[in-house]
């Protein structure tokens, strides 16, 4: 993923991630790239949920969203915000989140915060693994 973001210029960026409904598709495509399967049941069946590129199992009833177990679950900024920030850092690592505050015009401690996850998923795997974020953290018990 940090290869990905890496291999596309900005103003390609921009035209690829220019609102959240381009980015749920490609997050729902990465996320389900080899196809799904439900985490309560393990069934591989679904239907479409009720949130934009959401899927529903269609034994436990149980729905899912395209950001729910990435580095954007629960993500309090808005999405475009979030893969700007994701594209930046892995650009340059070394950018300060002084200056993401001042492109996005977001707060800077809420920049650290995010550029923060995303360090740690680069450092825990070498690359941006926006899928392992989550599960990672739950099977460390943190």
């Amino acid at each position: 993923m940090k290869y990905f973001f890496k291999d596309i210029e900005k103003i390609e960026f921009s035209e690829i991630f220019h609102d959240e409904e381009s980015c749920l598709k490609f997050l729902a495509n990465e996320k389900w790239e080899k196809g799904f399967v439900c985490r309560k049941c393990g069934h591989t069946n679904y239907c479409k949920g009720k949130k934009p590129f959401s899927r529903r199992c269609t034994k436990c009833k149980a729905e899912e969203s395209a950001t729910a177990h990435t580095v954007f679950h629960r993500c309090r900024i808005p999405l475009t915000d979030a893969f700007k920030i994701t594209f930046m850092v892995c650009h340059s690592p070394d950018i300060s989140t002084y200056e993401i505050s001042r492109k996005i015009e977001i707060r800077q401690m809420t920049c650290w915060k995010f550029k923060k996850k995303i360090v740690e998923c680069i450092d825990d795997r070498g690359d941006l693994d926006i899928l392992q974020k989550v599960e990672l953290k739950q099977n460390l018990g943190v």
